[in-house]
């Protein structure tokens, strides 16, 4: 069966490749060194209307499917990992107002989401709920029409410059789980931040852990049913971004080292002539093109309204994986230089790591993965 891309798909990639190499790539290595929030590029894309990209044309978005979005993602990967985070989890948030969000907050929230002028960021995780989310500690508690907000979430990507935090909470009994958690927007004006962690990679844009005491939201800000907003997550498919981003990493090592292997000499040949690198980066152009082949099926299989855990969790696992190991592969390559910040390589293997525990760990999705091979096969 063929997969090509139509001719929209391709001048969307197209366009947001160049923008890429334009705009970002000349700026990459400064943002990250400096820990620099990278606000023009942001500037530019919602200019572009691409920070709406998935949102319906009716509220500004351009109305694109998650194809789209895995191909966009993929392109702002190769330049900077931190500016597509931002972008996907941005998304994500804005997915869950526009699915499960009334009329009157897709009104009020979506048309500002769709131009990057209301942000927003995601907190789920906690210090003691990581893999299991149903062990989350943050409660809310109904007070008349207004719920009191207590507890703490961290990993809160780009909450530093987002507006709202899509805030999950226990509403419920514990004997009521997985029925037992709603979904909030919640002000970041709301929050204390307690802990900006110094971390090994995606520099520019920081994920703190932040504090909810005693924190008023009208029943105006729930999102969805009560008690189900964590169910609901599981719906949820902009969540491809991962495995894209994994891709886009994948993609920079391999073009960099190609450029590389391809100008550097050594016993009087470019090292490229050697066998041993061709075979290596043979291996990293494969590991690109199957990354990319899953991620651009979980992400068509979801646009047509199938059921995609097994094509998601197997994209997710072999993309992520995939950055790491052309990464690594790509500094080896480069020798003592690729150690250096003289080289983007080394930002890859850095970023790339963090995406083989982001959006769940790959053991998770190893077991998701394993669970929907058995089914089917008892099928």
């Amino acid at each position: 069966m063929r997969f090509d891309l139509t001719e929209d798909q391709r001048a969307l990639r197209d366009a947001v490749r160049e923008f890429t190499e334009t705009e970002i790539e000349p700026q990459a290595r400064d943002l990250d060194r400096e820990e620099e929030y990278p606000s023009d590029v942001f500037d530019e894309l919602s200019e572009r209307r691409l920070t709406g990209v998935t949102l319906p044309e009716e509220y500004g978005g351009r109305g694109e499917g998650l194809v789209e979005l895995a191909l966009m993602i993929e392109e702002l990967s190769v330049g900077l990992m931190s500016v597509a985070s931002t972008i996907g989890l941005h998304l994500g948030v804005a997915e869950v107002v526009e699915r499960f969000g009334t009329g009157r907050q897709r009104e009020e929230f979506l048309p500002e989401m769709a131009s990057f002028d209301t942000v927003g960021a995601l907190g789920l995780s906690e210090a003691d709920a990581g893999s299991n989310k149903l062990e989350m500690e943050t409660t809310a508690e109904r007070d008349g029409d207004e719920w009191v907000l207590d507890g703490h979430k961290q990993w809160v990507t780009n909450f530093l410059d987002a507006d709202y935090v899509l805030t999950y909470a226990k509403t419920g009994p514990e004997e009521d789980a997985p029925h037992n958690i709603s979904a909030f927007l919640v002000p970041t004006a709301d929050f204390e931040v307690e802990t900006v962690w110094e971390t090994l990679g995606a520099n520019s844009v920081k994920s703190p852990r932040v504090t909810l005491s005693n924190v008023r939201v009208p029943d105006a800000r729930l999102v969805g049913e009560e008690g189900e907003g964590y169910v609901q997550r599981g719906d949820l498919q902009t969540g491809v971004n991962v495995p894209a981003r994994g891709v886009g990493i994948a993609r920079a090592a391999l073009e960099d080292t190609v450029a590389y292997t391809s100008s550097r000499e050594q016993y009087d040949q470019h090292i490229s002539d050697f066998q041993g690198v061709r075979w290596e980066v043979g291996e990293m152009a494969e590991r690109v093109d199957t990354a990319r082949l899953l991620t651009l099926r979980a992400a068509d299989r979801a646009d047509r309204g199938y059921d995609g855990t097994r094509e998601f969790s197997m994209a997710k696992i072999s993309a992520t994986q995939a950055a790491v190991d052309n990464a690594n592969e790509a500094m080896q390559l480069h020798g003592g230089i690729g150690y250096t910040t003289e080289h983007d390589v080394e930002r890859y293997l850095r970023d790339a790591k963090l995406l083989t525990v982001a959006g769940g760990p790959n053991e998770g999705h190893k077991n998701t993965l394993a669970e929907a091979v058995f089914e089917q096969h008892d099928d």
